[in-house]
């Protein structure tokens, strides 16, 4: 016989509709969707919000600051950043790795709307684009170990050095050459390639005299093989280094200083350049 006690068809399904409602409202308590992305900020230019990410133009192969994890993940003290800034004004972050070289090209043919990738702002880049400064960086000679040190740059006349293409040290370097033409002295034998892991492995193999590369990098590989490298001697130049936006995107610019400028308030700014071993790159904090 029929249970003639069991709820009707439309009573279990005004139940179910109910029991549905509750799902979502307790779905929409704040804290239960972990996985919900905050709103992109009024901040951005509408083309960077609705897209719901900030391309970055990166030279991924210079640690500590941009480099690739064992899994092809880029890491570093300039992605988390990145990252910070981003996730501070509701989009997310992307990077298109390419050589140093290509990096204001790409940016200025809008093929990504900033550039992070350790670069230093210099007079000649800031008549092209403008800059989101975020730390300093040095420059020094890097070594073999047992290598005899350089006082200057000086030192390496009619040496191999290698140097990457469109860095500041290829331009120190081109500036000493000059100074060594005109003392009447053999310049020094700039060999170029497009990326760092190339002119590091010239430098391993003894095909090169010396490295011209960031401290921050040297740092990091002899922290890495102590017992291979070593730096010539003090780094020997200092340079504030930003991020760099095209001069047609003020108003991105504005957000990043402003995303930039909530993470030195917080301390999570000065926590990336502790994990990364670079706390002597860290703006002051009255900058």
């Amino acid at each position: 016989m029929p249970n003639t006690n069991a709820p009707s068809f439309d009573t279990t399904r005004r139940r179910a509709g109910r029991a549905f409602a509750l799902v979502l409202a307790a779905l929409s308590l704040p804290g239960l969707v972990a996985s919900a992305a905050a709103a992109p900020s009024p901040m951005l230019p509408p083309a960077v919000a609705k897209a719901g990410k900030i391309t970055f133009c990166s030279m991924i192969s210079l640690p500590p600051v941009e480099f690739m994890s064992p899994v092809g993940k880029p890491i570093g003290s300039d992605i988390e950043l990145a990252d910070g800034i981003t996730k501070r004004l509701g989009v997310k972050a992307e990077f298109i790795n390419m050589p140093f070289a290509g990096l204001i090209p790409a940016l200025l043919a809008s093929h990504c709307d900033a550039i992070i990738s350790q670069l230093f702002v210099k007079p000649p880049r800031e008549k092209v684009i403008n800059f989101v400064p975020y730390m300093y960086s040095h420059e020094v000679i890097l070594l073999k170990k047992g290598t005899p040190g350089i006082n200057s740059l000086a030192d390496l006349s009619g040496k191999k050095v290698a140097a990457v293409t469109g860095t500041t040290a290829t331009n120190l370097l081109e500036d000493e050459n000059k100074k060594l033409i005109a003392a009447g002295k053999t310049p020094i034998n700039m060999i170029m390639f497009p990326e760092n892991t190339q002119a590091l492995q010239q430098l391993q193999f003894g095909q090169v005299a010396a490295y011209g590369v960031a401290f921050e990098a040297a740092a990091y590989y002899i922290h890495k093989d102590p017992q291979l490298f070593a730096t010539g001697g003090k780094p020997y130049y200092k340079i504030l280094t930003g991020i760099g936006v095209r001069k047609n995107e003020p108003k991105l610019q504005a957000a990043m200083v402003h995303a930039l400028a909530e993470m030195r308030k917080d301390g999570s700014y000065n926590k990336i350049f502790v994990k990364w071993g670079i706390t002597q790159d860290e703006l002051p904090k009255n900058q």
